[in-house]
């Protein structure tokens, strides 16, 4: 009997979703699709069941800071297949999309038939990028935005807890406390692959190697009341 076939697609679009699903199933192959809408639930539901053979993201749902949020996902999951699935064009984002480490980029603007196409070439172990990454106008929207890149650095320890998701805020206010991924994984009801995966967004996030200099970064975080608190410009300070 062949294995079971699983997909997992994580976008806050109930509609983009079912029509997602649809090409999965009927154009794909696929058995069984997991849906979610976060992505938080969707790295629950990566680190429940181990049998996933594709997972696509979208670039703006709820917990997903940018395309390197998913570098966290690839970290601990080396062999799955990611892609995401975006309305977004934008140079910048295909290339911090494939520097995260996933296998494809798709647009979401695409028909029925090329969107099947271009799932199939990231399954099929190919990388699939649109056309638009040669645009040069999209090159010019990449040159504008690093000449802000100084302007970030400058401001990315105050803007650091701000980018987190709720849940890895709550992994790291347990690190810092001393407690072991065990503990952290039942004190949130999660599986310990779940933590491993949220710990390897952090250590990205806050730019560290290990969980002892991850707690020393949260400590100070958490203890700045001002940290991600919008300022009266409404940007985090």
């Amino acid at each position: 009997m062949d294995e079971l076939r699983v997909a997992l697609i994580a976008d806050d679009d109930e509609f983009f979703r079912i029509a997602l699903a649809f090409i999965l199933k009927n154009e794909l192959g696929f058995q069984t699709v997991v849906e979610a809408r976060s992505l938080d639930e969707a790295i629950d539901e990566l680190s429940e069941r181990g049998s996933f053979e594709l997972a696509l993201f979208d670039l703006q749902m709820p917990g997903m800071e940018s395309a390197a949020s998913l570098a966290g996902v690839r970290d601990v999951h080396p062999h799955l297949k990611i892609g995401v699935v975006s309305a977004s064009s934008r140079r910048a984002d295909i290339l911090a999309a494939l520097a995260a480490g996933i296998n494809g980029y798709v647009p979401k603007g695409l028909g029925a038939r090329d969107l099947a196409n271009a799932i199939r070439a990231i399954i099929e172990g190919r990388v699939f990028v649109p056309p638009s990454i040669t645009d040069r106008s999209s090159r010019d929207d990449e040159q504008s935005e690093a000449t802000s890149i100084p302007d970030k650095a400058a401001n990315q320890v105050g803007r650091t807890l701000a980018s987190l998701t709720p849940r890895q805020r709550e992994v790291l206010s347990l690190l810092v406390r001393g407690l072991s991924n065990k503990e952290i994984a039942r004190q949130l009801k999660l599986g310990e692959g779940t933590i491993k995966i949220h710990l390897a967004a952090l250590f990205r996030s806050l730019q560290v190697r290990n969980r002892q200099e991850a707690a020393v970064a949260g400590a100070r975080l958490l203890a700045d009341p001002d940290v991600g608190r919008p300022s009266p410009t409404g940007r985090p300070t």
